[in-house]
């Protein structure tokens, strides 16, 4: 569980920021070493936040504190949970759940559907029972539980073989249906199995409901590792892969150095459309992947000096390197970016124009760390702005405070209104990690954000539409104490197109989600009023 504490920042830093303001912190408690793995947006901005717990009172505390065995009436399980909490747009806690297998299960990847609710892939060491309906493959799975909007379990799959299966990411598809990529650790002798070297890449493609439709196993020799997947345009998905490895097994493409990044574009069918290598004579390694109006951003880490097909050198320990490629994997610029030190990516987001279809921006987050040595301001948090070519526009960071309590961070997420959420663990001791999740507001990157009066998504609609509203708040819009959007209040009304209203709601959130199932087929108006008299319309057309 190491490289889950990888990413070490002091989160208590960032309040620091004149440009930024606090709008809300949530501290979620606990007694026992938990590891926060993810924070997922939901597209009404409510947020996921998702990582594996042992509970206390679980069999693993009750037999480790009184030499007995688990007791039943507690938590007879015996490690690691599924922990997820949703919290509202105000930070409040909405619902808390755990998926126990009777062993260790570490969730590491989530995805919000487009109905609303959730997809959650972990690595599963469990047999079947508690709330794990399936037998173990052998060895460690992947173990996938689809949940509804109220954490609700819809269905789940164990997939696996004897050997250790690691899940590393998950997607949905323009189908509707999923992508989960993960790892393969072959037991057997290579060459005894469809496996190639000593850790490949598994893929595999489900439909809506987790009927699983294809498996796809990729590799070269040696070491390949899913750091990254996104859905892409046409129904498929784009892998970024950690590579170690020549070519050989599946993989057609040589490494460059000793890691490289290994890009994979998959049709909406799972099989592999291109493949590319990026790297240079040293260490490159993929930490994250963007969907471009032009294709995709590639984004990680780079030890290696100009050479192989990277043509920015490296200034001091480990550079930001940056490819953006066309649709078809071409490369169209590289750039390379340097905070001194070991610079880690953490984040990356493309800003779009109004019409969600032109990319004009790119906001990076991530950290740095002084190498081989530990002072109390040796990490840094930092944020950098580039154009959409990927000259810097602007960069801003923050240094570390002196070491009162550890404290890392393990997610960065740009939300659509402009405000940042920093998530990750909190601890005075070793072993009682608090999960503590900050939202900021930034007045610079609001100021990127174009926003619209009102906006409805998705538009056509068949059952649930979303209502946007971008109005400026007279107020600050929140206060850091409570969250709680002081001063907002609108009313989204729904007519006809002969002026009858058919629904009315009050709200205080600035993205409201909208039952259409009533409606019958036709267009509708759609308007908003703020308590400080603002007005807008718009209109909503119904399948």
């Amino acid at each position: 569980m190491n490289k889950i504490y990888s990413g070490a920042l002091f989160l208590c830093s960032v309040l620091g920021v004149s440009a930024q303001e606090v709008i809300w912190q949530k501290d979620i408690k606990s007694s026992t070493q938990d590891f926060l793995s993810q924070v997922t947006t939901t597209i009404d901005q409510q947020y996921l936040i998702t990582g594996s717990s042992i509970r206390a009172g679980s069999g693993m505390m009750e037999a480790e504190s009184k030499s007995q065995m688990p007791n039943a009436s507690s938590q007879p399980n015996n490690g690691y949970d599924f922990h997820l909490v949703k919290l509202n747009q105000q930070g409040e806690e909405v619902w808390e759940k755990y998926f126990s297998g009777n062993n260790h299960d570490f969730l590491s990847a989530t995805v919000n559907t487009q109905e609303g609710g959730f997809v959650l892939a972990g690595t599963s060491f469990s047999g079947k029972g508690l709330d794990k309906k399936e037998n173990s493959k052998g060895g460690s799975d992947f173990w996938l539980i689809r949940i509804n909007e109220f954490g609700d379990e819809l269905w789940q799959k164990t997939i696996g073989s004897t050997s250790d299966e690691e899940a590393r990411a998950v997607i949905q598809t323009t189908d509707m249906g999923f992508f989960v990529a993960g790892n393969v650790t072959l037991r057997e002798p290579q060459g005894t199995s469809k496996g190639y070297g000593s850790k490949d890449v598994l893929v595999v493609k489900l439909d809506k409901n987790g009927k699983e439709l294809s498996q796809l196993i990729l590799g070269g020799k040696g070491l390949d590792e899913v750091e990254k997947m996104i859905p892409t345009k046409d129904g498929g998905a784009l892998l970024g892969v950690y590579s170690r490895s020549n070519a050989g097994g599946s993989k057609k493409t040589e490494n460059f150095g000793e890691g490289d990044y290994w890009m994979i574009k998959l049709n909406k069918e799972g099989k592999v459309e291109w493949e590319k290598n990026f790297g240079g004579k040293g260490d490159d390694h993929l930490r994250t992947l963007a969907l471009t109006s032009t294709g995709y951003l590639i984004g990680g880490e780079s030890r290696s000096e100009r050479s192989g097909n990277k043509t920015v050198g490296i200034e001091e320990g480990t550079d930001l390197w940056l490819i953006s490629l066309n649709e078809r994997g071409e490369e169209l610029w590289q750039k390379s970016y340097n905070f001194k030190n070991r610079d880690v990516l953490m984040g990356m987001s493309v800003l779009h124009g109004s019409d969600d279809r032109s990319s004009k921006g790119i906001l990076l987050g991530g950290y740095t760390q002084a190498e081989g040595k530990i002072e109390s301001d040796d990490e840094t948090f930092w944020m950098l702005y580039l154009d959409q070519n990927g000259n810097e526009q602007w960069r801003k960071h923050v240094k570390g405070e002196s070491r009162k309590r550890e404290e890392r961070l393990s997610d960065i997420k740009l939300n659509r209104d402009g405000s940042i959420v920093l998530a990750g663990t909190s601890a005075e001791e070793l072993g009682k990690e608090n999960w503590k999740i900050v939202k900021l507001g930034d007045k610079q990157i609001d100021q990127l954000i174009e926003k619209q009066d009102i906006k409805i998504y998705p538009n056509p609609v068949s059952d649930y539409a979303y209502v946007e509203i971008g109005f400026p708040s007279t107020s600050s819009g929140t206060t850091p104490s409570t969250g709680s959007g002081q001063g907002f209040e609108a009313e989204i009304v729904v007519y006809d197109m002969c002026g009858r209203q058919l629904q009315s709601l009050k709200t205080k959130n600035k993205v409201t989600k909208i039952n259409t199932q009533n409606l019958i087929q036709g267009a509708y108006l759609v308007t908003v009023k703020t308590n400080d008299n603002k007005t807008a319309s718009a209109k909503l057309i119904k399948k």
